[in-house]
């Protein structure tokens, strides 16, 4: 917990240590543009899998809101009637064999948090791996006619039919720099390369003006739902109580804040990003309820008890960005179909 906040604080607040780490960041950038240079030179080979492939991804490392935007795009296109794929790398997945079809009831220490809740509130086919490639070709072995890819931006292995980028307005880029100064994996100006840029909008701040052209979207919190009994209650029911709040995602004070936001006096335990949870780390000695987000809850199921409630989610656009949203998607859609009839 302690390096995750204070990787936090550094990137995204004042500290002189990163004039200490500038020279690391010029060097991973050296890297980083020598590497897109040999994919665009023929170099390092791209493959193209034959299918229509959305990426949706980000700039930074940490939590923006892309895995709900994920879910919210698999859900709206399996309602099109497509047979879509959602690949992630299965980040934190131990397991030794890959790529690996993630189900609703698979083993997030095998395959990852992330995507056992893909595959829990889609339709999707889910297919986890560190090679994207070779978890593309999985889900059309097994049937997707779409794949969508899940933080894939900077996986130039896989050619891709649209780019949707993902930034946190509230936090933006961080104080700019590249890793391990800053939070961004590549330069800003990469955004121009992108297809559309999705603002997740945290607070009621204007959202920023960025070029190629921005939606805004938020996600809001819902209804309060049981590990044990799969009850359902309303946040409303705690406003003016104190619950414990365990969070292991990369920014976790936006959870914590949403909440706050609500009327609610969080006690919160911070771990660190995809971390396992333990009994010890979600116990306490107390009969409070215990909240958390549905990524680190897919991680509980087996160890909680009547106190411990996942947050729900949902993503919510205007009618005004949802249609250029669906617009972009199904542009891109069209174009790669008539590049393949002929």
């Amino acid at each position: 917990m302690a390096i995750d906040l204070q990787l936090q604080r550094l990137w995204y607040g004042k500290s002189r240590l990163v004039w200490l780490l500038l020279p690391f960041s010029w060097i991973f950038g050296a890297l980083v543009e020598l590497r897109r240079w040999c994919f665009d030179r023929g170099l390092f080979k791209r493959f193209s899998v034959g299918i229509p492939v959305i990426v949706v991804g980000n700039l930074t490392v940490g939590g923006t809101g892309k895995t709900p935007l994920v879910i919210w795009l698999a859900n709206f296109l399996f309602a099109q009637k497509r047979k879509v794929a959602v690949i992630t790398r299965g980040y934190g997945g131990q397991s030794d064999q890959w790529p690996q079809r993630v189900k609703p009831g698979s083993d997030p220490v095998q395959v990852g948090d992330e995507a056992v809740l893909i595959a829990q509130q889609t339709q999707a086919i889910v297919i986890a791996g560190p090679d994207r490639v070779a978890n593309a070709r999985q889900a059309i072995a097994e049937g997707a006619e779409l794949i969508i890819s899940d933080d894939g931006l900077q996986h130039y292995r896989m050619q891709r039919d649209l780019e949707l980028v993902v930034v946190d307005n509230s936090r933006m880029f961080g104080n700019g720099f590249l890793l391990p100064a800053g939070p961004l994996r590549e330069p800003v100006k990469r955004l121009q390369e992108a297809d559309l840029i999705l603002l997740n909008q945290r607070d009621d701040s204007r959202p920023a003006r960025l070029d190629p052209p921005s939606v805004t979207y938020r996600i809001r919190l819902g209804n309060l739902r049981a590990l044990k009994s799969e009850a359902i209650r309303a946040v409303a029911e705690l406003n003016g109580q104190t619950v414990h709040v365990i969070t292991a995602i990369g920014h976790p004070q936006s959870f914590i804040s949403a909440l706050e936001q609500l009327g609610l006096h969080v006690d919160a335990r911070i771990l660190p990003d995809h971390a396992r949870l333990s009994r010890a780390d979600i116990e306490f000695d107390d009969d409070l309820p215990v909240l958390m987000t549905e990524k680190d809850a897919v991680k509980c199921q087996h160890i909680a008890d009547s106190r411990h409630w996942a947050v729900t989610t949902q993503v919510q656009l205007s009618t005004v960005d949802e249609a250029q949203l669906i617009q972009c998607v199904q542009r891109a859609l069209q174009i790669n179909r008539g590049i393949r009839d002929n």
